[in-house]
């Protein structure tokens, strides 16, 4: 059973930054890709960054580009989300989540191809 453990989450002013981790069970973390989903409440859950297991592809929605980086530590099962320059339009309830899918060109971005999820961690940005 794979499980997923995000941390990091708090209150940060607009501007500000937060890093969020992604901590997975499981010794075959490395094999597959690894995503970061955000959701408000009433609104679908929306992709945000996401990275091939082996670190050389990543991919980032426009409303962060530029802002946030998706990284991993494979040794330490970890993933990563660095996020600057905060808006208020970022808070959210943060997801990571896994995919069996992705290619060094093209990176699962919908809900549906990603199999574990995490519980979640909120982030709020007060403007």
């Amino acid at each position: 059973q794979v499980q997923l453990v995000e941390s990091g989450g708090g209150l940060v002013q607009a501007g500000g930054s937060l890093r969020l981790a992604c901590a997975a069970s499981g010794r075959t973390f490395s094999m597959y890709t690894m995503g970061w989903f955000r959701q408000v409440p009433g609104k679908e859950r929306e992709f945000v960054a996401g990275i091939r297991w082996t670190g050389d592809s990543t991919y980032a929605a426009d409303s962060v580009k530029g802002r946030f980086t998706i990284s991993r530590d494979n040794a330490k099962n970890t993933v990563y989300l660095q996020m600057n320059s905060l808006k208020s339009e970022d808070t959210a309830v943060y997801y990571c989540a896994r995919s069996q899918r992705g290619t060094k060109v093209v990176l699962p971005t919908m809900t549906y191809e990603y199999d574990y999820w995490g519980q979640g961690t909120q982030v709020t940005v007060s403007s």
